[in-house]
């Protein structure tokens, strides 16, 4: 984090499916990290993502920080959540000083609400995977 203190992130149930199967991806890893870096002890790199992205022909269309500006949207203009709440989710912290000091909540029960919501926003039209057909066959 670059502010330099601890974020707890609610996640929604489908989000932990996707870390428990990037960790079930790499069992023999003895990394505490979900997705380690070469380098022992260290996490993936943070322009990894970036060049995922360029890989798959969509570095002039997306950026990684474009995903928290497309949160932040949706929070403004579909959810209409308060501000506060939005820039909680984000770790944003309050650049006034005397309101930084009276505010002093995280939002984590509300936060928890709001990433559900994103998690079902995010897949309303994703592609359904092998894995879920089969499952929506059972």
């Amino acid at each position: 984090m670059k502010a330099k203190r601890s974020h707890a992130v609610p996640l929604s149930n489908r989000c932990l499916e996707i870390l428990q199967a990037a960790r079930a991806s790499n069992p023999s890893s003895s990394s505490d990290f979900i997705f380690p870096g070469l380098k022992a002890g260290s996490p993936l790199s943070d322009m990894t993502f970036t060049k995922v992205l360029r890989d798959l022909g969509l570095g002039g269309e997306a950026t990684p920080h474009g995903m928290r500006s497309a949160f932040k949207t949706w929070c403004a203009e579909v959810t209409r959540v308060r501000d506060e709440l939005s820039e909680a989710a984000l770790a944003h912290t309050i650049p006034e000083k005397v309101r930084a000091a009276y505010l002093r909540t995280d939002f984590f029960e509300e936060r928890k609400v709001l990433m559900i919501a994103w998690a079902k926003y995010c897949a309303r039209n994703a592609p359904v995977s092998r894995a879920g057909r089969q499952k929506a066959a059972a």
